[in-house]
């Protein structure tokens, strides 16, 4: 990939991509929000991009993508807290918010313009709208979360 199409395929998914994931989770009060989500992003694009531009092959770039992969999962395991008193376990969802927003970096990273706005799409669905879905479908999950 040549430096004046980087910026031609990249610079729109960071406008509305990862910054709308984030900003969803920033409006339903998760640590993990908008400049996380952002960053994280962004990050693993800019490491696919460096292995792509200095001229690494694809088995390099392949080993980079785990690396990220591998490191974007311990980041997203400290978002998740075990409550022994109330016996539950929170952040799972923003664990996953973290690590879908990497791979959404990952593509953009690849020039996959397409995957990447197809999955912040699905993401948002899943964020935003199947909560109310799932809070039916679970009322007493709703009542633990109000005693927590």
């Amino acid at each position: 990939m040549r430096r004046d199409s980087i910026e031609r395929e990249i610079r729109p998914q960071f406008r509305v991509g990862p910054g709308t994931i984030g900003a969803q989770r920033e409006w339903s009060g998760k640590n993990a929000g908008l400049r996380t989500h952002i960053l994280v992003a962004l990050g693993c694009a800019v490491f696919v991009l460096g292995a792509s531009e200095h001229g690494f092959d694809n088995d390099a770039v392949s080993r980079v993508i785990q690396g990220v992969v591998t490191g974007v999962g311990f980041l997203g395991a400290g978002t998740i807290l075990k409550r022994t008193a109330q016996n539950t376990i929170k952040g799972l969802t923003t664990a996953g918010s973290v690590w879908v927003t990497a791979a959404i970096g990952i593509a953009a990273g690849l020039g996959q313009i397409a995957v990447t706005m197809v999955a912040v799409v699905l993401t948002w669905i899943v964020l935003s709208i199947l909560v109310s879905i799932e809070n039916r479908m679970n009322p007493r999950k709703n009542d633990d979360a109000a005693q927590a």
